[in-house]
C-alpha cells in the first residue's frame, strides 16, 4: 500500500493525486516518542550539549541598548535558580498558569524558560493592551499569577498567587539566589502533549482566542531547524548573532527565544524597537540575521538611514507575519545584494512555522513563502465545493502535523470550525496555491477578500503593489460600501515626507497593473497604517474609520 501511495506522489511538488494531499519536500525529522515525558525547555537545552560550542564562554543574550550580556552557563544557572524560587517562593506547580505582560527584556527568555521546565503555562500579553483587553485574556487563560514591570502592572487585577515585578530587586534576587538547602530544584515531571503556552490571537478578524500550544509543538518546530544547523555546521563553529525585531510575547519571539538557547545562537534583544536602534544594533554587534515583520522589509528597502550604517555583518533576513509582495522583495534584492531574504508562513495556531524558504535558491522565488515544513501535509481545498485541489489553483489552505495547536482555550465551538477533529486538519482561513515545484503563494485571507460586484479582490495584491511606488512607503486596502459594486477597494496610503501624490495619481498607477474590477476607486491619506505588532494590517481599525467620517479629514 505504502510503495503505491509513493508512486502517487510527484516527487516536483508533493502532491499525492489519489489522496489530493500536498507532503513535505523536506527530508522527514525524527521526533522523541510522544509518551516520552519532555518539556520544550529541557530537549532544548538537550541539544545545546550537543553543540560544538562552549556554553560557558559563548554569548547567549546581549541587551542591544545597554551592551550587557549573558553567557548560556549564566542563563542555566538563572534559569535553574528561577526555577526553584518559583517552587518554593510562589507555589507554582505543573499546570498553573502565568499570564506575562511586559515589554521585551533579558528576563523574558529564562522566565520563558523557567515556567517551561516547571510545565507552568506560560500567557504572554501585548504590555500596550488596554485594562479591557487584558480582562480578556485573563478570561480566557485563568491564570494564578502575573509577571508584569512596574509600568504595566496597574492595569493587571490580583491573582492568587501574587504578581512578581520582573524589573525589581525581588526577581533579580529569584534569578540569582536560592533559598532551598541543597538548593535543588524540585524535578518536575512534564507531558510533551502537555499545553506548554496559551498565545492570544490577534482579534483582527473576530473575538480574541486563546491558542493552545503544547511542549510537542515547539519540540516539533525546533527538531526541522536543528537538523538544518546540524547538516551545515562546520569544524570550528561560531554562535550566529540574531536581532530579535519581533516581539516575545508573540509566537515569533516564544521560538525564536527557544530556538536561540537550542541552536546555541546568541540573541541581541530591543526593549523598544525603532528603526535607527535596529541599524546601531546590527553595525555594534556584528548581526548576522534577524526575523522581521513585512514593514521593516518596505522600510530597509526605501529608508536613506541604512546608508548611514555598516550592515556588512548582516547575511541573512527572514520575514513572517504578513505576506511580503514580490516588487518589495525585489527593491530589497537590489539594494543589499549580499543578504539573503527569505519568507516564511505560519499562524499562531501552527506554532509560528508552516513553511519557509531554505537556502538562497529558495530564496530567489520571490513572492513565494517558501516549501511546507518538515513532517507537515497540506490540502488546498475549494471553499465552495469543499474539494481538495492541485498545484496552480487557489483554495483554502488546511494543514496536518505535529505543529498544529491542541486548539483554543475554553472555546469548543471556536475549536470544533477551526480544527477538523477526526482527521487534524487545521483550516488556516488563508486562500493560497501551490505550484508545480511545491512552493507556497497566499494570495489573502478568505474573509478580507474584497467583492466587487461578482468578483473577489485580494486586498494584499494591491497593497504590494501599491509598495512598489517610490513616492508612497505604506498602504492598506480595505473594502468600501458601494451601492453598484458591493463593495469597492479602497487604498489607505502614507506618502513619503515631501511626496504631493494625489488620489488620482494613486488610481491610475494601479489602474495600469491590473484587471478594471482590481482598480482602488477610492484613496485616503494617512500618517501611519495601523498593525499588530506583528505586521497585520488592523483591517478592521481603518475599515470603522471609513464608516465614520470623510476621508479627508484623516
Amino acid at each position: 500500500m505504502e510503495t503505491s501511495r509513493n508512486l502517487s506522489i510527484d516527487p516536483k511538488s508533493g502532491f499525492c493525486s489519489n489522496t489530493k494531499i500536498y507532503h513535505s519536500l523536506r527530508t522527514p525529522v525524527p521526533l522523541p516518542p510522544e509518551t516520552l515525558p519532555l518539556s520544550a525547555a529541557a530537549q532544548a537545552l538537550s541539544l545545546l550539549r550537543n553543540t560544538k560550542l562552549s556554553p560557558e564562554n559563548t554569548t547567549l543574550l546581549i541587551d542591544a541598548a545597554t551592551g550587557y550580556r549573558l553567557s548560556h552557563s549564566q542563563f542555566l544557572r538563572r534559569v535553574k535558580a528561577l526555577s526553584a524560587n518559583l517552587q518554593t517562593k510562589i507555589g507554582l506547580s505543573r499546570g498553573d498558569t502565568a499570564f506575562i505582560l511586559s515589554p521585551t527584556s533579558l528576563q523574558i527568555p529564562i522566565l520563558y524558560f523557567s515556567l517551561l521546565s516547571l510545565g507552568v503555562v506560560l500567557s504572554p500579553a501585548n504590555p500596550t493592551s488596554t485594562k479591557s483587553e487584558i480582562s480578556n485574556q485573563i478570561d480566557i487563560s485563568k491564570p494564578v499569577v502575573a509577571f508584569a514591570t512596574s509600568a504595566t502592572a496597574g492595569k493587571l487585577p490580583s491573582f492568587r498567587r501574587g504578581t512578581v515585578l520582573l524589573d525589581s530587586p525581588d526577581f533579580e534576587s529569584m534569578m540569582t539566589t536560592t533559598t532551598m538547602s541543597g538548593s535543588e530544584l524540585e524535578p518536575v515531571e512534564v507531558k510533551q502533549l502537555d499545553p506548554a503556552a496559551i498565545l492570544y490571537s490577534s482579534g483582527t478578524t473576530g473575538r480574541v482566542k486563546g491558542v493552545v500550544l503544547s511542549h510537542r509543538n515547539l519540540i516539533a518546530l525546533i527538531a526541522g531547524y536543528n537538523t538544518l544547523r546540524t547538516e551545515k555546521v562546520e569544524e570550528n563553529p561560531s554562535p550566529a548573532v540574531v536581532l530579535i525585531t519581533v516581539p516575545l510575547f508573540h509566537i515569533f519571539g516564544l521560538f525564536m527565544c527557544v530556538r536561540a538557547v537550542a541552536l546555541a545562537e546568541t540573541m541581541v534583544l530591543m526593549e523598544r524597537f525603532d528603526f535607527e536602534g535596529m541599524l546601531k544594533a546590527i553595525e555594534a554587534y556584528k548581526v548576522g540575521s534577524m526575523p522581521v515583520s513585512p514593514p521593516l522589509v518596505v522600510a530597509m528597502a526605501k529608508s536613506e538611514l541604512v546608508d548611514k550604517y555598516d550592515l556588512s555583518s548582516l547575511q541573512l533576513v527572514g520575514s513572517g507575519g504578513a505576506p511580503l509582495g514580490k516588487e518589495v522583495t525585489e527593491r530589497f534584492a537590489s539594494r543589499f545584494p549580499n543578504v539573503e531574504i527569505g519568507q516564511g508562513y505560519g499562524l499562531t495556531e501552527s506554532t509560528g512555522g508552516a513553511a519557509r524558504m531554505v537556502g538562497p535558491e529558495e530564496g530567489k522565488q520571490y513572492g513565494s513563502v517558501g516549501r511546507l515544513g518538515e513532517n507537515l501535509e497540506a490540502k488546498i481545498v475549494d471553499p465552495v465545493t469543499g474539494e481538495p485541489l492541485p498545484p496552480g489553483q487557489q483554495g483554502e489552505l488546511w494543514l496536518r502535523g505535529p505543529i498544529i495547536m491542541k486548539g483554543y482555550a475554553g472555546d469548543d465551538e471556536a475549536t470544533a470550525s477551526t480544527l477538523d477533529p477526526k482527521e487534524g486538519w487545521l483550516k488556516t482561513g488563508d486562500l493560497c496555491y501551490f505550484d508545480s515545484d511545491g512552493f507556497l503563494y497566499i494570495v489573502d485571507r478568505l474573509k478580507e477578500l474584497i467583492k466587487y460586484k461578482a468578483y473577489q479582490v485580494p486586498p494584499a495584491e494591491l497593497e504590494h503593489l501599491l509598495q512598489s511606488h517610490p513616492e508612497i512607503t505604506d498602504a492598506a486596502v480595505i473594502p468600501y460600501p458601494d451601492e453598484g459594486g458591493g463593495q469597492i477597494p479602497m487604498a489607505y496610503t502614507v506618502r513619503k515626507p515631501g511626496s504631493n501624490l494625489t488620489e488620482a495619481q494613486v488610481m491610475d498607477f494601479i489602474a495600469k497593473q491590473v484587471a478594471p474590477y482590481k482598480k482602488i476607486r477610492k484613496v485616503a491619506f494617512i500618517n501611519s497604517i495601523p498593525k499588530t505588532p506583528s505586521g497585520k494590517i488592523l483591517r478592521r481599525e481603518l475599515v470603522n474609520r471609513s464608516l465614520s467620517g470623510p476621508s479627508a479629514k484623516l
